[in-house]
C-alpha cells in the first residue's frame, strides 16, 4: 500500500472517530511511518488520535508531534490536578491504597510507586488521563515481580493462542528479569497491539521490548 492510500485512510479514520475533534490534526506519511501534527483539546484526544492511527492497516509506526491546548476554561493550577490525581486514585479500588504517587508540573503529571499488576498502573494512568486540566502523563509504576519467568512466557503464549486476531505462531516470546521480549511479524499494527497488550496482562511483567515488525 502506497503513502498516499496510507495517508487518505489515516484522515478517514481519525474523522470517524467519535471521541476525537481532528479539524485541527494533520497528518504525514513517509515509507509507512505516519506523522501526526497539530493540537488537539485534551490529553486523551492526543492518546485517541494516536491509537485511531495504529488501526490503519499499512501503518509501521507513528510519530506523535501533537501538542495538547486547553480550550474554552482557565487552566487549571498544578495543585488543583494534584489533589484531583490523588483522589482520584485513591477513589479506584483495583490500586493498592498509598502505593501509587503524583507529581505534576505545568500541567505534566508523573505517575510513580510499584503495584502488583501492570493492570493497576494502566488504571492510575487512565484514570489520571482524562482529568481537565492534564496535558501529559508519564507512567513510571513499577510492576513487582512474583511469578517465574517459564509461567509467564507460559501465560502469554497461551493468550497469544486464544486470540482470534493474531498468529500465536509468527509471535516468539522470550522472558528473563521480568522483561518480555516479543519478535516475529504479524499483518498489521492492530495485532502489534494484541501481542503487547497480551504480555502486560501477564503478572509481574515489568517492561514489554517489542521487536515485532509489520509485513509491508
Amino acid at each position: 500500500m502506497n503513502d498516499l492510500k496510507i495517508k487518505s485512510l489515516v484522515d478517514e479514520e481519525l474523522a470517524w472517530e467519535p471521541s476525537l475533534d481532528a479539524a485541527n490534526i494533520g497528518v504525514g506519511v513517509k515509507d509507512g511511518v505516519v506523522t501526526l501534527m497539530g493540537h488537539v483539546e485534551s490529553y486523551t484526544q492526543k492518546m485517541a488520535a494516536e491509537h485511531a492511527a495504529k488501526r490503519v492497516k499499512g501503518v509501521r509506526a507513528i510519530a506523535e508531534d501533537l501538542k495538547v491546548r486547553l480550550a474554552g476554561h482557565t487552566p487549571s493550577s498544578d495543585d488543583e490536578i494534584a489533589l484531583r490525581a490523588a483522589n482520584v486514585i485513591d477513589w479506584d479500588s483495583s490500586i493498592p491504597k498509598g502505593k501509587v504517587k503524583t507529581k505534576v508540573e505545568n500541567g505534566y503529571v508523573t505517575l510513580t510507586g510499584q503495584v502488583d499488576w501492570r493492570f493497576q498502573a494502566k488504571h492510575a494512568r487512565d484514570n489520571v488521563a482524562v482529568l481537565s486540566g492534564v496535558r501529559g502523563v508519564t507512567n513510571s509504576i513499577s510492576v513487582k515481580p512474583h511469578v517465574t519467568p517459564g509461567d509467564v512466557k507460559q501465560r502469554i503464549e497461551k493468550a497469544l493462542t486464544r486470540s482470534a486476531e493474531v498468529e500465536a505462531k509468527a509471535i516468539k516470546v522470550n522472558v528473563l528479569d521480568g522483561q518480555v521480549t516479543l519478535e516475529g511479524k504479524v499483518d498489521a499494527w492492530h495485532d502489534r497491539d494484541v501481542a503487547r497488550h497480551a504480555a502486560w496482562a501477564a503478572p509481574g511483567v515489568k517492561n514489554v521490548v517489542d521487536n515485532i515488525r509489520i509485513a509491508f
